[in-house]
């Protein structure tokens, strides 16, 4: 129905699609699968129906520009003081999480020949494992927002249709890992394994119930997170250039946004609302994504994807349970760590909170901000090592 060329339309038509998903989100069945799912499996019948095309300018300006754009203004919450204050348990289960993930991964490629996958990705063959467990590995240690900073940095997103794919698979198994991980406190013979967790304690006064700003969303505001992330992004690529750093583009974009809200903490308050205006702009990116993909290429990968993606989340819960026994963290702990690690910031908190733990709710969105930090960062590392 749309041209490739009719770039408002098919632009209306994403930030449509993110709309509904936004919508759909607050029902029964939506809450299960979540928006991120919800707007990639909508994009992608609407690009295979005809609706919109697979291949258009309009993706690509939301790739180049836009993407870049959403990392600082979800970094900009990211206090480093304030999450060592806050939160130094939950701190230490995050990291024990996110060792489960990245041994997740170097299980995953040692026992899968994945070098089959993304054929027609712009990167050397011998890379194409490499680049994959960087990937999955940003994914698993901070959400889906690290999927583009790895899919650029990788060369993987030049493939439409592994990269739709791969994030199809992301996203489903982390509403299906979102379950277990809610279903885990009411099993008996694990919970006595665990210390007790006093998960009824209200909040202490010098934390907030959610992670609140002291003022409200206003215009400016919104503004000021727009127009700081922009700036952060052109000193990241001048800097980058500066030092002829390839592939340093959102290491680089990462570490200044973080030193920035580290040192300046009242950033929280004059970008009120960059969280959430994030949340849409990531919506759109996945909505992009799903629109490159083609039903049948996805449908060829799908059983090594899934593969991939068991054993990784099976060896994360796996290292993270033993370890976290060992180091006597306890269950919503370890839990809540996982959740921010998985799914990232945005339902950590709200898991926390549906289960009564007060005290998890703020380290929750804490811990999950620290992801989208160090997942591009280990996923890279992860990466080039490899």
């Amino acid at each position: 129905m749309l041209s490739p060329d009719n770039h408002l339309g098919i632009f209306a038509a994403l930030i449509g699609l993110a709309a509904l998903a936004f919508w759909l989100q607050n029902t029964r069945l939506g809450s299960l699968l979540t928006g991120t799912v919800l707007v990639i499996l909508m994009a992608i019948i609407a690009a295979n129906a005809g609706v919109i095309p697979h291949q258009a300018p309009a993706y690509n300006f939301v790739f180049t520009y836009l993407v870049p754009v959403l990392i600082p203004l979800f970094l900009l919450q990211g206090d480093v003081r304030r999450l060592l204050r806050e939160a130094p348990r939950t701190t230490l289960a995050f990291i024990v999480a996110s060792a489960g993930t990245v041994a997740g991964v170097l299980l995953a490629i040692s026992l899968l020949d994945l070098s089959t996958l993304a054929g027609s990705a712009n990167i050397a063959v011998t890379d194409k494992e490499s680049a994959i467990a960087g990937l999955f590995a940003a994914t698993y240690i901070g959400g889906s927002v690290n999927y583009a900073a790895l899919g650029e940095m990788t060369g993987l997103s030049s493939d439409a249709s592994f990269f739709s794919a791969a994030t199809a698979a992301d996203n489903l198994f982390s509403a299906i890992f979102l379950s277990v991980l809610g279903l885990l406190p009411g099993v008996q013979w694990l919970a006595r394994r665990f210390n007790y967790h006093p998960h009824t304690r209200t909040q202490t006064s010098g934390s907030a119930d959610t992670d609140s700003n002291t003022v409200s969303m206003t215009p400016t505001s919104l503004c000021t997170a727009l127009a700081l992330a922009t700036l952060l992004v052109t000193l990241s690529d001048a800097i980058s250039a500066w030092l002829d750093v390839s592939g340093g583009r959102y290491i680089i974009l990462t570490a200044l946004t973080l030193t920035l809200a580290t040192i300046v903490p009242k950033l929280r308050d004059w970008c009120t609302g960059g969280f959430e205006l994030g949340v849409v702009l990531s919506f759109i990116f996945f909505g992009s994504i799903a629109a490159g993909a083609d039903v049948v290429a996805m449908l060829s990968v799908a059983p090594i994807m899934i593969a991939l993606v068991t054993i990784l989340l099976s060896t994360h819960l796996l290292c993270l349970l033993v370890i976290g026994r060992w180091l006597k963290l306890t269950l919503p702990e370890l839990l809540t760590a996982s959740n921010a690690a998985v799914l990232g910031a945005t339902t950590a908190p709200a898991m926390a909170a549906a289960k009564g733990w007060h005290d998890q709710i703020t380290p929750g969105v804490l811990v999950g901000v620290l992801g989208y930090s160090l997942g591009t960062l280990i996923g890279g590392l992860l990466f080039n090592l490899l």
